[in-house]
């Protein structure tokens, strides 16, 4: 069973679309912490948190943005891995219309199985695609550079960011988490483009393997 074209490309978008607003919310986050962020971390320490305290109507309207740049962030992110944990149940059934969606959920959401298996679903989706034989390297080091930059980005706000002395900081995001972030989110997409091209290309006759001399 092959996917509609038009839905596959549309849930693909999707994600897409998704991984892109991630990154402009992000993006927006850190810039307002590079910007406005130390002052107004510096000028609520002044005010011991007192919303009540001499000047506090003054910094309203940059505590108002920050929460709403901090909601875009973390809705945005969610609706990305809505996105995405999406389009692979489907990518999924397009090889087998049995597939269920339990291991997609399982092996993302799993603390410990999630460190790998995700990885080794995406690329057995891509087998199931059944690909010409002789991309399978080319894949292998895109899906392989994808998962190091997913790992990376995940280590740089789970583990290094806590750690950082951030103080003076309203989130301790820099420029280096918004690069990692943008790099995970680039080759991710990579990856489902790579897939749904495969999988929404013309019927073709059954993959051959090289003769084995």
């Amino acid at each position: 069973m092959r996917l509609t074209p038009s839905v596959a490309k549309r849930s693909a978008s999707t994600v897409y679309l998704a991984l892109a607003a991630q990154l402009a919310a992000m993006t927006a986050l850190v810039a307002f912490e590079e910007i406005r962020g130390r002052r107004l971390a510096a000028e609520i320490v002044t005010m011991g948190g007192d919303p009540r305290a001499p000047g506090a109507e003054a910094v309203v309207g940059a505590v108002t943005l920050f929460a709403v740049l901090m909601l875009a962030a973390v809705t945005t992110t969610f609706a990305a891995g809505a996105a995405y944990l999406t389009w692979l149940v489907r990518a999924r059934r397009a090889n087998k219309a049995a597939n269920p969606s339990g291991p997609v959920l399982a092996a993302w959401l799993l603390p410990g199985i999630n460190l790998i298996a995700p990885v080794m679903l995406v690329d057995e989706v891509w087998r199931g695609a059944r690909p010409p034989f002789d991309r399978r390297g080319r894949w292998l080091a895109l899906v392989g550079a994808w998962w190091l930059s997913w790992l990376t980005a995940v280590a740089l706000v789970a583990i290094r960011l806590p750690l950082r002395d951030s103080t003076g900081d309203l989130t301790g995001l820099s420029g280096l988490e918004l690069g990692a972030a943008a790099v995970a989110a680039l080759l991710c997409a990579c990856t489902v483009r790579e897939i749904t091209r495969i999988q929404t290309a013309p019927a073709r006759l059954p993959r051959l393997t090289p003769a084995i001399p």
